[in-house]
């Protein structure tokens, strides 16, 4: 990664999530590492301070506020702080505690809308204790593109040269079919364009767009989404400039010799398309979201609650998600 001067650094936060998970512990192994930027941790300093003694960590903590945040040298951690509501305990949910991670989510938000961070790297969250607080909370995707009023966020999963976007994301599989029509597939198609562009500098993306059912539906025998929807919606975006063809069956989309000429692959649900993705790179692909004014860049992973605390954690994926977000401000 190239080495800028202290003076053209960017701001960088990252979200802690889950207090329970790995985040924190994630959020500190970034402290053992060099990275050529302004980096803040938005998360409780006692919190923090009290992980890193479980992890056996000695490390330097100050907390900072937005715009006043230090280039980033290893062993230490600027905490922009936030205060946890409930006792944090490594492994164990507390619904108690989940104002306290959104709140998180919306003050980095509105530092990036705001022009004092340069982009936001989450760690995961638990969506199920979200929920059960009161809070209905689909993700981090839909939570962060009504935050920033995005009308189309896109989930980009991107290991190394592959990366996979989805035209659904966190839906049952009986209601995919239902959710697919052709102008969400055109404005989608339109977004991961537009992103590959602007985030990943790529001047005439190419991407190829799975069908929906097996055989890519097998000329309407095995189901009329695909010369229906589908079809259609490629033949639009072809027709504005956008380079994509398919459908083409998700079994062979995958293969060496498709892969060759494209930037992107469109998958249509979330399961079509992300466990080839994460047998690629698991533990070190990237989420982007795509479609939103801001930078924002994620784990491929949840919250390993069975992992907190021990020192065991993986911050592989992580790391990626700070150097893409890095790599994104510079595109």
């Amino acid at each position: 990664m190239p080495t800028d001067s202290k003076d053209d650094l960017k701001t960088v936060v990252v979200t802690s999530g889950e207090p329970a998970g790995i985040g924190p512990d994630l959020c500190l192994a970034l402290a053992g590492r060099e990275f050529p930027c302004r980096l803040a941790i938005a998360a409780d300093p006692a919190l923090l301070a009290a992980r890193a003694t479980e992890l056996g960590l000695k490390l330097e903590f100050s907390s900072v506020v937005a715009g006043q945040v230090a280039p980033h040298r290893r062993g230490l951690v600027q905490v922009l702080p936030h205060r946890a509501a409930a006792p944090v305990i490594a492994g164990r949910l507390d619904a108690g505690n989940s104002a306290y991670v959104l709140e998180m989510l919306r003050t980095a938000t509105t530092g990036c809308l705001k022009g004092d961070f340069a982009a936001l790297v989450t760690a995961p969250v638990q969506k199920s204790v979200i929920n059960e607080s009161g809070v209905p909370f689909s993700g981090h995707t839909e939570f962060l593109a009504a935050l920033t009023g995005a009308p189309r966020p896109v989930m980009l999963l991107v290991a190394g040269k592959l990366r996979v976007a989805l035209a659904t994301t966190h839906l049952p599989l009986r209601a995919v079919a239902d959710a697919l029509n052709e102008a969400d597939l055109y404005d989608t198609l339109a977004v991961l364009a537009a992103g590959l562009k602007q985030r990943f500098g790529l001047v005439r993306p190419r991407i190829l767009v799975c069908g929906l059912n097996p055989h890519a539906g097998e000329s309407g025998h095995l189901g009329r989404e695909d010369l229906d929807v589908i079809a259609p919606a490629i033949a639009r975006a072809a027709a504005a400039g956008i380079v994509a063809r398919g459908p083409l069956p998700a079994d062979t989309a995958f293969t060496p010799r498709q892969l060759t000429d494209a930037d992107a692959v469109l998958a249509m649900y979330h399961d079509q398309g992300l466990p080839v993705l994460k047998y690629a790179g698991f533990g070190h692909a990237v989420n982007v979201t795509l479609g939103l004014p801001i930078i924002r860049t994620s784990v491929d992973h949840g919250t390993a609650l069975d992992l907190a605390g021990t020192g065991r954690a993986d911050p592989g994926s992580l790391v990626a998600a700070l150097e893409l977000a890095l790599a994104c401000t510079r595109a």
